[in-house]
């Protein structure tokens, strides 16, 4: 997405909705700032200021406008695909980490000081951390606002304010209204209290191939922990104050999300991991615009757009299934984690349905004796290494990690290939370029298409399809009948 002037203006014209999340318009003359494909008229280019973030439009004056909804727009692509200092914080920030722990924490996890982070954030996208942060709390109110029945004395502290005149002074100056006002004007809500539930709607660019991507985490779900009926993947959170059991089901224009939380406060991270979980920020655009063209996935991405890379919510859950599927069919994957989630994982305290368990955590697989795991020894050994590894939080595994540190790091660990690190990078780090050449499945596939797969041959395919290598993989691998039939090798 280019930051010319000209060229976002005539995208605001257009009122293109491929751009919604890329930038916000603000304008000078009402003080209101908008998405790009607000169907208000467009406003003269002398009074438009263009904006990286709803924070930085918020930190020049401008408050959210009430026809377009702009807070409520997907996340920009931008931030999945950069492996800067930017990039990563964005991504932390989503999962509220600056809530959590504070600027602090956030320049921990980036390996910088507090002061390098404040000001490259501001530099870039005009506003500091504790801004942006601030306003993704008005966004969490805004949606227990409109879909619970919460007192908005909870709804102020279950978003993170730290005082009801806080929470009531930030939503006046975000949306230009009331916390009474915005429920005023909301359907009544379902959530009757903490441990009810909450029906929310993720926006999603379009195409969206949500058949597909909910297939292949159906194909890979671990009885207890997850399940696929009618459409829908359920499964078990582990979130930072509680758990929680989400249904995800793909609709028209959006992904219909029912949460049952433990916490109301886990509800930005919940809200984030489900996202990550089925690649709902990515620009489906411009990544079936750059692997359309090329002769060997053109047909695959011109007869399935919108094809997506399904991610994880939670790094080293993701990395321990990686290393259970490593020369196994799918189904014996499944059987090896749905034994370790049933023997050392966490039973929910009430079970929902089907979904009984949290997935187990590193420290308690590490703590366990390797040759007492249900599967060969080799990999139990391998399998304990790496989970004492991250359980000591030596090794972090989320969207905010270094990707290129990250991957030298697991190919060090004993039993953890290129393949095993790559898959890892691709899913739980969330990197679009993250392709496997040697991958049994993925080579297969080029030569059912008619094409050489020697070495050389690889790394230049690998080279052309940059820097979506992952979603070529998935298009190749769903060209073998929807889903590769044993996790690549």
């Amino acid at each position: 997405m280019s930051d010319d002037f000209d060229h976002r203006y005539r995208v605001l014209s257009s009122r293109d909705t491929r751009f919604d999340g890329w930038f916000y318009a603000g304008v000078r003359t009402t003080g209101i700032y908008c998405r790009p494909s607000c169907p208000a008229r467009t406003p003269k280019p002398e009074n438009v200021r263009f904006y990286a973030t709803p924070a930085a439009a918020q930190a020049a004056g401008h408050r959210a406008c009430k026809r377009c909804r702009p807070d409520a727009t997907p996340g920009s692509p931008e931030w999945n695909q950069r492996a800067d200092i930017v990039g990563r914080a964005m991504r932390l920030i989503a999962d509220g980490l600056v809530d959590r722990e504070g600027v602090g924490g956030l320049a921990r996890r980036l390996g910088y000081d507090e002061r390098t982070v404040r000001r490259q954030l501001t530099a870039e996208l005009g506003a500091g951390p504790l801004a942006i942060a601030r306003a993704q709390r008005a966004q969490t109110a805004r949606i227990l606002i409109e879909n619970s029945a919460l007192p908005l004395t909870q709804v102020a502290f279950a978003a993170g304010f730290a005082s009801v005149r806080q929470f009531n002074d930030t939503l006046r100056a975000v949306f230009a209204a009331s916390p009474t006002e915005l429920r005023r004007g909301a359907p009544p809500g379902s959530l009757a209290g903490p441990s009810g539930l909450l029906s929310l709607r993720l926006p999603v660019r379009a195409p969206f191939l949500g058949a597909g991507l909910i297939q292949f985490l159906g194909q890979r779900a671990i009885p207890g922990v997850e399940s696929l009926a009618d459409g829908a993947l359920r499964r078990s959170l582990r979130l930072p104050n509680g758990s929680a059991v989400v249904t995800l089901t793909p609709a028209d224009g959006h992904v219909a999300c029912a949460l049952r939380l433990d916490d109301l406060r886990d509800l930005p991270a919940a809200v984030e991991r489900c996202r990550r979980l089925l690649d709902l920020d990515a620009d489906p655009v411009a990544i079936d615009g750059a692997l359309g063209a090329d002769a060997i996935l053109g047909p695959l991405v011109t007869a399935f757009p919108g094809r997506r890379v399904p991610g994880s919510v939670d790094g080293a859950e993701l990395a321990i299934r990686a290393v259970l599927g490593q020369q196994v069919s799918v189904a014996a994957a499944r059987t090896q984690a749905a034994r370790l989630a049933i023997r050392l994982g966490t039973a929910l305290p009430e079970p929902d349905g089907d979904i009984t368990h949290l997935f187990p955590t590193p420290d308690v697989i590490a703590a366990s004796d390797s040759a007492a795991l249900p599967m060969p020894r080799a990999k139990a050994a391998a399998l304990v290494g790496l989970c004492s590894v991250l359980a000591t939080s030596d090794l972090v595994l989320d969207p905010g990690a270094d990707r290129q540190e990250t991957f030298s790091r697991l190919v060090a660990q004993p039993g953890i290939g290129p393949w095993t690190a790559s898959y890892i990078a691709m899913r739980a780090l969330g990197d679009p370029d993250a392709f496997l050449p040697t991958d049994l499945g993925v080579v297969n596939a080029i030569a059912r298409l008619g094409h050489p797969t020697d070495r050389h041959a690889m790394a230049t395919m690998a080279q052309r399809w940059r820097p979506w290598g992952a979603y070529a993989a998935h298009h190749l691998w769903a060209s073998l009948d929807t889903a590769p039939t044993k996790e690549p090798q």
